[in-house]
């Protein structure tokens, strides 16, 4: 099981698009356990996109979030969803900006981590337990 974070703009959008509680859960169970789910989005970088049910059940008329995963070692980003009905794809402009950005997503969650976890290293508090 993987870990999964939201990222600003997806709790933004997923509030005005009135996702439930019971919406948002079943979406990060489903990508916590299986990360690669969804279609892989040409020219964004390694971005995917996947589909959920709408309250009447239909995937159809359901919301799709974009995600992205960069590997075992690093969490699940929630990036963005949106109403089937409010929007089929992904603008060329908007699959550049996630192109430009995600390449470097995971490599500065990973630095992140080396640092914070060097930090702990040099804390006489750690060290002297």
């Amino acid at each position: 099981m993987h870990t999964v974070i939201w990222t600003a703009t997806f709790l933004t959008q997923a509030k005005r698009h009135g996702l439930s509680e019971a919406d948002m859960d079943a979406i990060v169970n489903t990508l916590a356990d299986n990360p690669v789910a969804g279609d892989l989005m040409a020219r964004t970088g390694g971005a995917r996109k996947l589909r959920h049910a709408g309250r009447g059940g239909g995937k159809s008329g359901g919301y799709r979030t974009i995600h992205y995963f960069g590997g075992d070692d690093v969490p699940i980003f929630l990036l963005a969803v949106y109403g089937k009905g409010a929007k089929a794809n992904l603008t060329d402009a908007e699959k550049n900006e996630l192109a430009k950005i995600l390449p470097s997503l995971a490599d500065a969650y990973r630095a992140n981590v080396k640092k914070v976890t060097a930090q702990l290293g040099q804390s006489k508090k750690w060290k002297n337990k």
